[in-house]
């Protein structure tokens, strides 16, 4: 059982969209889960066949539940579906037919230690797939209680704080400022202060990264020192010992998984990096500072005619981005619609508006208006493209496209239609604030129908945008431009706007988008009419 939003604790399955047998892709919406929030579609992230469905719809389970099991045909589960005794943690669940408790399996892949709660990184958007801790708010020793922030998590749309849902003392942090991991990977351990963790946390450790990477991770042979380590101070390639993070009781270099196999792949001895995690812990940004200083110092000038480059870590946001906007690109057959409207009304309506006392409206949020009213009109392009077929929203969500420093994020207004033009204005000036300091909440972030995209503001006069899916429609919005057009026979001076319509061709024709744009241009042009 996923968690779909930051305070989900429980999830209901509404329906399953498969069952047990059924052929399963990537990507694949398995099943409608309920949250707290809202009802979500949930997709497989693999790929084979749906052995076990462990929580039947209308059952309620807590996250992290046995909901399903994916494998080969004809694969042995049973060793999964063990007996209660056998399995630690069980859920309760309620079967809404009996009326009572039933118990599900999780399966026990690590003996934990009692007294011990294992925290993963969480999913805190039904996209993510893998979070970067942004910041540690406790220190391992401090004590938790419930409900205590223990670190930022920067996701694929937001950085999000999260909060504990145990109470102990901070034993161990998995994963460090900076780095990296897939959902589910261990983020912290907290328990009774007094107990000891060293063995859960190495089997822990060499089994998830060590031992299912050998090809491109550093063995364990690879990171001990094979020096005696003492008090005293003894040189290796003309560095002190106190340079180099050794942990003295086990006589392993002190690094991160991640900084492990960074180093090992780009063929750094981590003898010669100095970690700054905690307890001279080596981590990920310092496999890569060291990286960069063993490199071309751009700093320095730089004689004419040498040729140099920097390489910049990808951030998670920009591989997300990446990747959709690929799978929208290549998935669906994109086809653009280009017009120009006369702004001449738009501009003395807007000055007209913006006289009401403290009122001030962009030409943007008049667009997305305009944009809401016509969807309205037409759900044909408010849909979403499906397999076996399309559904048309008659609800209108509509997202804006934000620029910030890692790329791009969509916050939504919802019921657009039906909100003011100040009321559109503000939720904007709101959304994109909280969009550059990363604090978008995941509800603000999903469930858009239709997309706008402005690019207005940097005087682009006309570009094409990659449909957000899964929007089936993206516009494009241009600058306004004074120019001579003509009108009545004679030339004269007009404010005119580009903008382009990008469709998905399979759930949108050529002539329906033409009919969209047409009511489009009717609001805008004829402004008064968004009163009404």
């Amino acid at each position: 059982m996923p968690r779909l939003s930051d305070t989900m604790e429980e999830g209901t399955v509404a329906k399953w969209l498969k069952k047990v047998g059924d052929l399963i892709k990537e990507g694949d919406i398995l099943a409608e889960i309920e949250t707290d929030k809202a009802t979500m579609e949930f997709e497989s992230f693999n790929e084979g066949v749906l052995l076990h469905i462990g929580i039947k719809e209308g059952q309620t389970a807590s996250v992290d539940s046995l909901l399903a099991i994916i494998g080969k045909k004809g694969e042995d589960i049973s060793k999964l579906i063990r007996d209660k005794k056998n399995d630690k943690p069980q859920k309760t669940l309620t079967d809404p037919e009996t009326k009572s408790d039933q118990k599900i399996d999780v399966p026990k892949l690590i003996s934990t230690p009692k007294n011990v709660e294992v925290i993963t990184m969480p999913r805190l958007s039904d996209t993510m797939e893998e979070g970067t801790v942004a910041k540690w708010l406790k220190k391992v020793g401090d004590l938790i209680k419930e409900g205590d922030i223990l670190a930022e998590i920067e996701t694929d749309k937001a950085t999000m704080e999260f909060e504990s849902f145990y109470g102990g003392t901070l034993l161990y942090i998995g994963i460090d400022e900076g780095e990296s991991a897939p959902v589910e990977s261990v983020l912290a351990i907290i328990g009774d202060k007094n107990t000891d963790i060293s063995d859960f946390v190495d089997q822990f450790n060499f089994s998830s990264s060590e031992k299912n990477n050998d090809s491109n991770n550093a063995k364990d042979e690879d990171i001990i020192v094979d020096e005696k380590i003492n008090s005293d101070v003894i040189e290796k390639d003309n560095k002190k010992e106190s340079d180099r993070i050794i942990n003295n009781s086990t006589g392993r270099i002190l690094a991160s998984p991640l900084a492990k196999k960074i180093a090992s792949e780009k063929g750094i001895d981590l003898n010669n990096i100095k970690g700054s995690g905690d307890n001279g812990r080596i981590v990920k940004r310092d496999v890569d500072s060291y990286n960069e200083s063993t490199g071309l110092n751009l700093n320095k000038s730089i004689s004419s005619g040498l040729e140099s480059s920097k390489a910049f870590p990808t951030s998670q946001m920009r591989k997300v981005i990446a990747k959709r906007l690929s799978d929208s690109k290549f998935s669906a057959p994109h086809y653009y619609l280009g017009v120009e409207f006369d702004m001449n009304n738009v501009i003395t309506f807007r000055e007209q508006y913006n006289t009401l006392p403290d009122t001030k409206i962009s030409f943007n949020d008049i667009i997305v208006k305009a944009c809401a009213m016509s969807l309205k009109k037409h759900p044909e392009v408010n849909s979403v493209w499906q397999e076996d077929q399309i559904s048309q929203n008659y609800h209108v969500h509509v997202g804006v496209a934000v620029a910030v420093d890692e790329g791009l994020v969509v916050p939504v207004i919802k019921f657009a239609d039906e909100k003011t033009l100040p009321e559109i204005g503000s939720l904007v000036k709101d959304y994109a604030d909280r969009a550059r300091n990363k604090k978008l909440k995941p509800d603000e972030i999903e469930g858009s129908t239709f997309t706008v995209s402005n690019l207005g503001m940097f005087d682009v006069q006309e570009f094409t945008s990659i449909i957000n899916q899964p929007n089936s429609a993206i516009l494009s919005v241009g600058s306004i431009k004074q120019k001579p057009v003509v009108k009545s026979g004679k030339i004269v001076i007009g404010n005119t706007m580009k903008l382009t319509l990008a469709c998905d061709h399979r759930s949108v024709d050529g002539m329906t988008g033409s009919k969209f744009l047409q009511t489009l241009r009717s609001y805008v042009e004829n402004p008064i009419i968004l009163l009404i």
